[in-house]
């Protein structure tokens, strides 16, 4: 499965646990980044799947346990705007070099 998903929104987006692996960083990482600098990411950079989105894109992960996947709740989805933003208030040995 390709890292960018689109979903029923006009621009790709990559889901959080995409971009912590890129970064080499836990998913709650990249969300405690973002929960801490709210300000900083406005539903055009970030948000959150809703219950349908989050449903139709586990739909189409095959993994042995497709009820939970180790997901408790919906992942944040990132545009581009949302991944520099991203870059800027993550501190990880990936994200020095990249920066």
């Amino acid at each position: 499965m390709s890292l960018v998903e689109s979903l029923s929104v006009p621009k790709p987006v990559i889901i959080d646990r995409d971009i912590a692996a890129f970064y080499d960083v836990e998913t709650r990482v990249v969300n405690q980044a973002v929960k801490r600098n709210i300000e900083r990411f406005p539903e055009e950079f970030c948000f959150q799947l809703t219950e349908k989105e989050f449903h139709d894109w586990k739909s189409q992960i095959v993994i042995s346990n497709k009820e939970k996947m180790g997901l408790r709740k919906a992942p944040y989805a990132f545009t581009e705007q949302g991944v520099a933003m991203l870059s800027a208030v993550l501190k990880s040995e990936t994200d020095v070099k990249i920066v």
